[in-house]
């Protein structure tokens, strides 16, 4: 999990503003969501509560809202980066999001973090969470793992070796260089088996192919024999 967030509910009562006020300084577009959802609903970040204690200060000093808006558009908020704004996200995916997108239910989305094999990128205090489109991809390859006959807990072993890339991949101190040569071969070596089922699976899957085929083929022609008997029975019928 790399981010906390916050519901829109969650930042009010963490900055201590009313509702009201919050609409106000959106409005104002002095405070903005740190982001959205794919059905819209807004979230925050610390960064938000922040900026709502700046605005408290500027309010504290006499300044309107007018004045507070061209502030912050010309100077920013201290440590807030150009124009004191969030920088711009992409809209997020909720559980519910991402299992219609995958074809699972948020069952499954649960039981795989549960057990590890994937963690949402943002999550706030009350258990909302926010996964990237990564994810799209990232779930389907479990999927596809479980088509080639591997466990959940297989997969989460797989998923924990990907992790350790991502670290060496980021910091090659990260482990002795012993530790990082034997984890290194270990994913090789998972790589190779993975390898190896995919190309048993094409060859079943070719196999499968080719008999479906033909039967199918088999069956087209029973089914023309079959119109032809009942012509036939027709025919001796009326004759």
């Amino acid at each position: 999990m790399k981010d906390k967030i916050l519901t829109r509910d969650e930042f009010i009562s963490k900055a201590k503003i009313s509702d009201k006020w919050l609409k106000e300084m959106e409005q104002a577009k002095i405070i903005e969501p740190s982001g959205f959802t794919e059905n819209n609903i807004p979230f925050y970040t610390s960064r938000s509560i922040d900026q709502s204690n700046h605005i408290k200060k500027f309010i504290d000093m006499g300044y309107h809202m007018e004045a507070i808006g061209k502030i912050t558009k010309k100077f920013g908020f201290p440590r807030s980066g150009e124009n004191g704004k969030n920088p711009p996200a992409k809209k997020q995916l909720t559980i519910g999001g991402l299992a219609d997108r995958i074809g699972v239910s948020t069952r499954t989305i649960k039981h795989w973090e549960e057990m590890g094999i994937i963690e949402a990128n943002m999550r706030s205090e009350g258990g909302f969470r926010l996964y990237s489109e990564t994810y799209v991809y990232l779930c389907n390859l479990i999927k596809d793992l479980q088509l080639f006959g591997y466990s959940l807990e297989q997969i989460k072993k797989n998923s924990d070796l990907f992790r350790i890339f991502l670290a060496i991949d980021s910091n090659i101190n990260q482990f002795s260089q012993k530790e990082t040569e034997q984890k290194l071969k270990r994913m090789v070596q998972e790589i190779k088996l993975l390898l190896n089922k995919i190309d048993l699976l094409k060859k079943g899957t070719n196999r499968w192919e080719e008999l479906l085929n033909k039967k199918s083929k088999e069956i087209n022609s029973l089914f023309r024999k079959n119109e032809k008997r009942l012509k036939s029975t027709r025919v001796n019928k009326n004759g």
